[in-house]
């Protein structure tokens, strides 16, 4: 069995990821009382008392990756990743636990995807790509070879990082972006090419 912490947009995605696979979904846990259910799942404010977690997995859907970070902490979940159906991953590549993969994502060979990450809709990760944990990578980003994306890092919709580039910790990388030179960690970064803005 398999319950979600957060019932968010992004928790109807990787609900649709679990229908698909046939994994049988428990419900979700979110903080916020008025949320009932989600897509037809409860939606609880304290798990249930059916809910085992030495036995019962666990997915954080949230995407905000200082949150996902905090709710990961606890040691007593068992978490597991997933993803989607229509996804290209090399099995030379490997996938960190927590980590979600969504529809149209090409990972090419030799790459490490960290733990509690997130890679939206139709991202492109090429060659010896190395994403830490918490990274979320947004829909039609695209990585070049050997591009190295420091923990908790945000890329946006539609950016374009160069092969080779290093990316800071706890950057934000603007939608539409063009990366070419390395980003220092927990930088703001927009334009093509990109400069930064705040750091």
């Amino acid at each position: 069995m398999v319950y979600l912490i957060g019932a968010s947009g992004h928790a109807k995605v990787i609900i649709e990821i679990l229908e698909d696979h046939k994994i049988e979904i428990g419900g979700l846990h979110d903080s916020n009382p008025e949320i009932k259910s989600l897509l037809g799942y409860e939606v609880f404010e304290e798990f249930p008392t059916s809910f085992n977690p030495n036995k019962d997995k666990i997915i954080i859907s949230v995407g905000n990756n200082a949150v996902r970070k905090k709710l990961a902490s606890s040691n007593i979940y068992k978490f597991i990743s997933v993803c989607h159906i229509n996804t290209s991953i090399s099995n030379r590549s490997t996938i960190g636990e927590g980590t979600v993969i969504m529809a149209g994502v090409s990972i090419n060979s030799s790459c490490e995807i960290g733990n509690h990450v997130i890679i939206n809709t139709n991202a492109s990760i090429d060659h010896d790509c190395i994403l830490k944990d918490y990274v979320h990578i947004s829909p039609n980003v695209a990585l070049a070879g050997n591009v190295k994306i420091g923990e908790g890092a945000h890329i946006g919709i539609g950016a374009c990082i160069i092969q080779g580039t290093k990316i800071g910790k706890w950057c934000t990388i603007g939608a539409g972006a063009v990366i070419i030179n390395d980003v220092p960690d927990g930088a703001t970064i927009v334009g093509n090419p990109g400069r930064i803005i705040k750091i």
